[in-house]
């Protein structure tokens, strides 16, 4: 077993990668179909390339650590022993991943993002990327929920999603049974459990992180109502990316729900304004087993194992938590499904037929869930039921499930809809004015 090695930017910059061995099989990842690809979904993985093979593949991403992949760099090695992957942590990631990929010792793997496409800061990632969508590299992409896959304009895919995201609220399982009250599915659901824990004491049944826009509890429960507001208005999209002051009409029924939900008394905002953070204070103020619902991001909930074993609290009195859709609108509540993190392929890598041969045992449902609950993040495949966590965002009907990728709406809308949402949500100003002002926020 080869060892793995984390590296900063610096050393990436200044050593060498060796270049793969001599010995390659040449011809089976060229030729495989879209028919061997199902087939070896349903088998497993089967190498195509020569096992005894030497190469060195490194992988470039933002994470400081990444245990998660390490874990299945040790199960690919037990198909290709002499083979050497590696994970580089690569400083001030987004500015530098161009420079990095234009050097003479670029990685042969990098992490991409969806919203980098289409961006001119960002052209260097998506020009070096391979097109994982060609069927001659037998990567098994009907595994991964097509909604969540990037949809380009010449219809390649620079990138594959190997983690994914979405927005909901960690439950204590063990407190509402204590209760006798029932996870809420509704918004009327939602308010009648935030009466009736009021009234046995609980102050804020409802808390989230509320100091800055982005990640706020406010946004983590309206963005997905607004999405369901204007999923199927492509007139209100389009005039919405054009920052097009009357499109801040198409915000009004998402920031009335949100005067409506704070006025219900699910939230106190005073409690809220004592979280300092939206990772760690958030993980351990609900770890002290009071808080019957607490509003975060698949990316907080991804901290929680690691930080059961911190929290006094948790230590003293465990119990058991999930991660379930905040149920705003009167039908139920929606699945905001987004990408995390996704892999490009470096097309120029001197490895190219190995790294494919990587990714190709990589993008299978049953290394992308390994990797996904080592992570402790939601697995981009299409069943969800494996991972208890996730597994009542698999029951959102498909109807509910909304997919930013597929409705369009560009960044620079959501950060008007973010910073609108906080104005409300924090007095600094009127329905109306939020509605007047768009187009003219700033992050």
């Amino acid at each position: 077993m080869k060892r793995k090695m984390y590296v900063c930017v610096a050393a990436l910059m200044a050593l060498g990668l060796t270049a793969c061995g001599s010995q390659k099989q040449e011809t089976a990842t060229s030729t495989a179909t879209a028919t061997s690809t199902a087939a070896a979904a349903e088998e497993g993985f089967r190498p195509s390339q020569d096992t005894s093979a030497s190469c060195n593949i490194n992988v470039a991403g933002n994470y400081d650590n990444f245990e998660a992949l390490e874990a299945e760099f040790d199960r690919f090695n037990e198909y290709y022993p002499n083979v050497e992957l590696k994970y580089t942590k690569v400083d001030d990631y987004n500015n530098m991943i161009g420079t990095v990929l234009g050097g003479n010792d670029a990685p042969d793997i990098y992490v991409d993002h969806s919203w980098m496409y289409g961006r001119e800061q960002y052209k260097a990632s998506i020009d070096h990327a391979e097109d994982l969508s060609d069927p001659s590299l037998g990567l098994d992409l009907d595994c991964i929920r097509s909604n969540i896959i990037l949809n380009t304009d010449d219809g390649t895919l620079p990138m594959v999603p190997v983690f994914s995201n979405t927005y909901g609220m960690l439950v204590n399982n063990d407190l509402f049974k204590k209760e006798g009250l029932s996870v809420p599915t509704t918004y009327q659901e939602l308010v009648k459990v935030c009466d009736a824990l009021r009234e046995k004491g609980y102050k804020s049944p409802m808390m989230g992180f509320t100091n800055e826009e982005t990640t706020s509890l406010f946004t983590l429960t309206i963005y997905p109502f607004f999405c369901g507001t204007v999923a199927n208005d492509e007139e209100a999209v389009k005039k919405l990316n054009a920052l097009d002051p009357a499109a801040g009409e198409y915000m009004r029924p998402s920031l009335e729900k949100l005067v409506q939900f704070l006025g219900d008394g699910c939230v106190d905002l005073d409690a809220c304004a004592e979280i300092e953070n939206n990772y760690d204070a958030v993980i351990l103020r609900f770890f002290e087993g009071d808080v019957p619902m607490m509003a975060c991001s698949g990316d907080t909930v991804s901290g929680t194992k690691k930080r059961e074993s911190r929290s006094e609290a948790f230590i003293a009195n465990p119990f058991s938590y999930t991660f379930v859709p905040v149920p705003m609108s009167d039908e139920g509540a929606y699945f905001l499904d987004m990408s995390n993190l996704q892999f490009s392929v470096n097309k120029e890598s001197p490895d190219l037929d190995m790294v494919n041969e990587f990714m190709r045992f990589l993008v299978t449902s049953e290394e992308l869930n390994e990797m996904a609950q080592t992570k402790g993040l939601m697995s981009p495949t299409k069943d969800l039921s494996f991972d208890n966590m996730y597994a009542a965002f698999g029951d959102v009907p498909e109807s509910r499930i909304l997919s930013p990728e597929v409705i369009g709406l560009t960044d620079d809308a959501v950060i008007q809809l973010r910073q609108a949402v906080y104005g409300v949500a924090t007095g600094a100003m009127t329905v109306d004015e939020a509605i007047a002002g768009y187009g003219t926020f700033t992050k």
